[in-house]
């Protein structure tokens, strides 16, 4: 579909999405939002011939203390304005947003949302007047330090905005003031739907400041995917599980019961041939904790990280993965790798297999699995209301040794990048990636449905100084004593805790 046409199919989005639109990008941040007034000025809707406008050379640039006073919409598009009436301008700044997985080229527009999201890009980077492209620059294992060395450096003269993941090294940034106080910036509303939707900044909270955020959607990760062939040798049907989940029965209990069928001895020689689960034995602790309500840091009413691994849920979630991996997890020798288990689940081992749904889609783990497989969410435990996935998606954050002016065009024109196209408000393009891996349409539409509005946030992951892994989780394994690696960490999380929250 031609510029024209795509022009023509947004133009004709109703008014009423238009001013809902042009609320969500309004810039303000919550403390100043009543000061704002936003003035709503509409072009024609059924006019193909409206010309884009762009920020005027001679127009005054945005600073740390411009906020947009009004905005008009031009052919459906919000245009928003600085104090002095004019569309906010970036100076013509190069943006780059760092990360390690974007291609060095942006591919071609493969449909027709790409290629509304295309023209929407343009048509920002011309009314606002800036450049903006992600960019590979570190690796997965090298960002948090990276990130550390270049504002330890200082303002080298680029553009960056970083993204980045949960790591001793960035929330040792945070507390250390490398990171820049985004609740400074009144072009940031983290009150609206684009920040709500993943409530990414509240991991990056600490006090009245916010080191980090992220936009739309939260990634569905934790659940269960299980193998379709081996559940029917044993007598169960697949969709079963899909049915129980839908009818909110697919709990702990009948996980259970389930991996006490699929478990046995197939060839009589005294040795289990295929067992119930096989696992990171960290993920499945973990999906014990979360999926019964528990956590191992929370924050209260005040903002203040609190210590909850002695909770009853959390208690009674470890006490269930002590169980399942002493009794359904398969083993794999002393002299194995870590990873065996991705082997093992490959070639029919254990039936399920806890871990993030990314591993069903294009490129990874079950790509070329042989058998079947299906997704469900991570059964619910007896204190649990539902099911429920941990959100952790990548921050972005800015670095601290910028100026406000700098750090405000950066959040600016970072925000309105990664707003909704209009007109595919509720575009579902997500699934897509999805539906061209896992193996049926339910884990899709019923799965991460559920995986993408049943959310909760466990604050251990930036909290400085707290390791969860090589601190306490990695250490529940088979035969553990339970209440000894509670005491051993106790003092030591609680202290940290403590310190945390004096910042």
């Amino acid at each position: 579909m031609g510029k024209v046409s795509m022009r023509k199919r947004v133009m004709a989005v109703s008014m009423t999405a238009v001013m809902a639109a042009s609320m969500l990008a309004g810039c303000g941040g919550s403390s100043t939002a009543s000061n704002v007034s936003v003035k709503q000025e509409s072009t024609p809707a059924a006019s193909a011939d409206v010309t884009e406008s762009s920020a005027s050379a001679g127009s005054t640039a945005s600073s740390s203390d411009a906020s947009a006073s009004g905005s008009t919409t031009d052919g459906g598009y919000v245009v928003e304005k600085d104090a002095n009436g004019n569309p906010i301008d970036l100076g013509g700044m190069e943006i780059i947003v760092r990360d390690w997985w974007s291609p060095e080229e942006e591919a071609e527009p493969a449909n027709e949302y790409e290629e509304a999201r295309q023209e929407y890009h343009e048509w920002l980077e011309k009314t606002y007047n800036f450049k903006l492209k992600s960019q590979a620059i570190s690796d997965w294992g090298s960002a948090p330090q990276d990130f550390v060395d270049y504002v330890t450096a200082g303002d080298d003269g680029n553009n960056y905005v970083f993204t980045l993941r949960n790591d001793p090294a960035l929330t040792a940034a945070m507390k250390s003031g490398l990171c820049f106080d985004l609740a400074t910036l009144d072009c940031l509303d983290f009150s609206t739907p684009q920040f709500q939707k993943n409530r990414t900044h509240e991991m990056y909270t600490y006090g009245d400041h916010v080191y980090g955020c992220a936009s739309g959607d939260p990634e569905p990760r934790g659940g269960m995917f299980f193998n379709k062939r081996l559940l029917e040798e044993a007598g169960i049907d697949p969709e079963s599980i899909y049915d129980m989940q839908k009818e909110g029965t697919w709990t702990w209990d009948a996980w259970k019961g389930i991996m006490d069928k699929v478990q046995r001895d197939v060839d009589n020689d005294g040795v289990i041939d295929i067992y119930g689960t096989t696992q990171n034995n960290g993920n499945l602790v973990n999906e014990c904790v979360w999926s019964n309500g528990g956590s191992y840091i929370g924050k209260d009413a005040d903002g203040k990280f609190v210590y909850r691994l002695e909770d009853p849920e959390t208690v009674e979630g470890l006490q269930f993965a002590l169980d399942c991996l002493n009794n359904y997890s398969a083993t794999y020798g002393e002299d194995a790798q870590w990873d065996a288990y991705k082997e093992g689940y490959l070639n029919g081992k254990a039936v399920f297999l806890p871990d993030d749904a990314y591993n069903g889609t294009p490129g990874n783990m079950l790509q070329d699995m042989k058998d079947d497989f299906g997704f469900v969410c991570f059964p619910k435990g007896p204190k649990a209301k539902d099911y429920v996935n941990c959100w952790s998606n990548n921050p972005i954050v800015i670095p601290g040794c910028y100026d406000k002016d700098k750090a405000w065009k950066l959040a600016f024109a970072w925000r309105v990048w990664n707003s909704d196209v209009p007109g595919y408000e509720n575009y579902e393009g997500w699934k897509s990636n999805y539906y061209s891996g896992m193996r049926d349409t339910r884990s899709v539409d019923e799965t991460l449905e559920i995986l993408r509005t049943h959310g909760m946030i466990d604050y251990s992951g930036v909290v400085p100084n707290v390791s969860v892994g090589s601190d306490f989780v990695w250490s529940v394994a088979p035969g553990a004593d339970l209440t000894s690696l509670i005491e051993g960490i106790r003092d030591t999380w609680k202290t940290y805790i403590d310190d945390a929250n004096k910042g």
